[in-house]
């Protein structure tokens, strides 16, 4: 059996904070990212999705080891890059590349564009000049870049020109998985299909798999293969795509499924409606840390944090409630047969 793209297991990320001004009031402990395990098995793509600060990019930092986990492991092909340093590090970022949110400040704007894809082949002394020239002039064509934009400078391309520079950027030394963090976000929304479709084109000839980080569940059902819902550091839904937007199963995913945007005007869409703020990460609630939100937060929920375990084959939901919500959907379905709606 071979080993995923990328695999975490357990995957922690404890940040210290200083309370007051020049910390005289102490410190206390934040924590980003609390006991996450996923798999990005190879030519698939992983989404995350979740709330602004809800540790997901702090996930995908720590895949390209920008942070090191302060517990678990996070694997490339197998090997834990937590542990490693040095050379032996350097050479396994070829395997794991990143595309940033704004491609602007991600790319070096002293370099033309030929330049700046070049310089992961340069990098990892991948080919000769003449080889490298080939390689660079092949990902334009592969990217859907003009040729005569070689000698260009960044400043001089348009947004989605940039993104498609930095994916250009990534394939060169051949991953094994790209990070893309919020990669569409900054994009007007005819820019962003078209680098959607890039990518899912590029994934078809590479083969290379993705770790897609996104808070735009329209942009992940697009992509995805399969989705891990964040919550306050941790994945309180994970499923394949298909199933997770056609029957979520905690109220968190369900809440929001629910926001997606309907774009005929005759239909509607039942609206989950949570109340209260996102609590702090540095003082999470005891129990479920979704409960404060929840409507169907019960005293079980605030004495003991629910694992995340199976309750359809291949959909996890960390809730004290999965299996009666999961039921209740069944019984909606036995309903529902004969009606048209």
């Amino acid at each position: 059996m071979t080993a995923a793209a990328l695999e975490a297991r357990d995957l922690a990320k404890t940040f210290v904070a200083k309370k007051g001004p020049l910390g005289v009031f102490g410190r206390h402990e934040v924590k980003a990212v609390d006991g996450v395990s996923f798999a990005v098995p190879k030519g698939k793509t992983f989404c995350l999705v979740g709330e602004s600060g809800c540790g997901k990019t702090t996930i995908g930092r720590m895949a390209v080891r920008l942070l090191t986990p302060t517990g678990g492991s996070i694997a490339v092909e197998g090997e834990d890059i937590s542990r490693l340093s040095g050379e032996a590090l350097r050479q396994k970022r070829r395997r794991v590349q990143m595309v940033f949110q704004d491609p602007f400040a991600s790319l070096n704007q002293r370099f033309s564009a030929a330049e700046i894809v070049a310089e992961p082949l340069v990098n990892f002394a991948i080919g000769d000049a003449a080889a490298r020239q080939r390689r660079v002039a092949s990902l334009f064509d592969q990217v859907g870049l003009p040729r005569a934009f070689l000698s260009r400078l960044p400043h001089n391309m348009s947004g989605g020109q940039r993104q498609r520079l930095g994916i250009a950027r990534a394939l060169a030394a051949e991953p094994a998985i790209i990070v893309a963090d919020e990669a569409v976000a900054a994009l007007d929304v005819s820019i962003r299909s078209q680098i959607l479709n890039l990518l899912n084109d590029v994934q078809r000839e590479t083969g290379v798999a993705y770790l897609f980080i996104s808070h735009d569940l329209s942009v992940v059902r697009f992509l995805a293969d399969e989705v891990g819902v964040m919550y306050l550091g941790a994945i309180v839904e994970r499923a394949p795509a298909e199933t997770l937007f056609a029957a979520p199963i905690h109220p968190y995913t369900r809440a929001l499924i629910a926001s997606i945007p309907v774009a005929h005007p005759r239909q509607r869409r039942g609206r989950v409606m949570l109340e209260g703020e996102v609590p702090s990460a540095a003082a999470l609630p005891s129990g479920c840390r979704f409960r404060t939100r929840c409507p169907h937060a019960t005293d079980i929920c605030t004495r003991q944090p629910p694992p995340l375990e199976e309750v359809r084959p291949g959909q996890f939901a960390a809730c004290h409630h999965a299996a009666a919500l999961a039921a209740g959907d069944a019984s909606k379905d036995e309903d529902n047969k004969g009606r048209i709606t």
